[in-house]
């Protein structure tokens, strides 16, 4: 088969499942732009990336390459194996096949693994995250892991890529329908407070990305775009402030830069407290101390006076 016809029945999945394609880059853990780049045939899917989109779709993997296609096209030799006897005359799984049913939208083989490593990354540290560990967390086996994602270092892409998102959709619905530019930067702050063992996590599984993004590429690039769309967003959040004559004439972007700047090391030393909060004696370094300094950063550097 040849790579435009694949592509045409990623088409077929993306459409079966009524959403958008950059929504199902974020159910198969991709780059939407690499999801992009595949469908208008300028790119190859991996072996990995068929596997997830046939789990996330809920179709056989076979129907997805064609009956003939592995050879032809240089599939990987696993996944051909992977799909076995699967039924290439129809894109729906028989009742009988061994691969688990239809998904729910956000559930799947695919995202149990990321969010399982996210959970171990956060707990343990990426370099202490054996597979056998994410294995055993999934109740599957490491070939399964294998199956979707080959080596540690796509896994660790997909980890980041998914907190990213998560992150993103989080902020997008604590915030949604907020007007007051005051309000919402408040809200912003207290969605970075580590006060819940969520938020904690989180964290965790920050500071360790931040680490391997020093020492990889693929993750360094992702940081960058990170922070450039957490930054963004900051800044939005300002500059209407600044319209709207909540805060004080300055420069949106630069205000931003200090804003994360200062969550970032005062998030680093609020992890180093214990979970409740208490800072061992230490003054000024727990979650509430956090929330306090960043909300007195906001009055003094950014809040406009009231007229008086």
């Amino acid at each position: 088969m040849q790579q435009d016809e694949v592509a045409a029945r990623v088409r077929q999945v993306i459409d079966a499942a009524g959403v958008s394609a950059r929504e199902f880059a974020r159910r198969i853990v991709i780059d939407p732009s690499k999801l992009s780049r595949s469908l208008n045939g300028t790119r190859r899917f991996t072996a990995a990336e068929l596997a997830r989109i046939a789990d996330i779709g809920a179709v056989d993997l076979g129907w997805l390459l064609g009956s003939a296609a592995g050879a032809a096209d240089g599939v990987d030799a696993a996944v051909r194996t992977a799909s076995g006897a699967a039924a290439t005359a129809s894109p729906v799984r028989s009742a009988s096949a061994s691969r688990p049913p239809a998904p729910s939208p956000e559930g799947g083989r695919p995202l149990q693994i990321v969010r399982e490593t996210v959970r171990l990354i956060a707990e343990r540290g990426f370099h202490a995250v054996r597979v056998a560990d994410i294995a055993a967390a999934c109740h599957t086996s490491t070939a399964a892991i294998h199956y979707h994602f080959p080596g540690r270092d796509e896994l660790l892409e997909a980890a980041v890529r998914w907190c990213m998102d998560e992150d993103t959709r989080r902020r997008a619905d604590a915030t949604a329908g907020t007007r007051h530019a005051g309000d919402e930067l408040r809200l912003l702050i207290e969605l970075q407070t580590p006060r819940t063992e969520q938020q904690r996590r989180q964290w965790c599984v920050w500071l360790d990305l931040w680490a391997e993004a020093a020492r990889s590429t693929t993750v360094g690039r992702l940081h960058v775009e990170y922070y450039r769309q957490w930054r963004g967003t900051v800044a939005d959040v300002i500059r209407r402030g600044v319209e709207q004559g909540v805060f004080r004439p300055v420069d949106p972007d630069g205000a931003a830069l200090a804003l994360t700047a200062l969550i970032d090391g005062l998030a680093s030393q609020a992890l180093a407290t214990e979970p409740d909060g208490r800072d061992d004696g230490v003054p000024g370094t727990g979650a509430q101390a956090m929330h306090d300094a960043l909300t007195a950063h906001v009055d003094a550097c950014l809040t406009a006076p009231t007229a008086g």
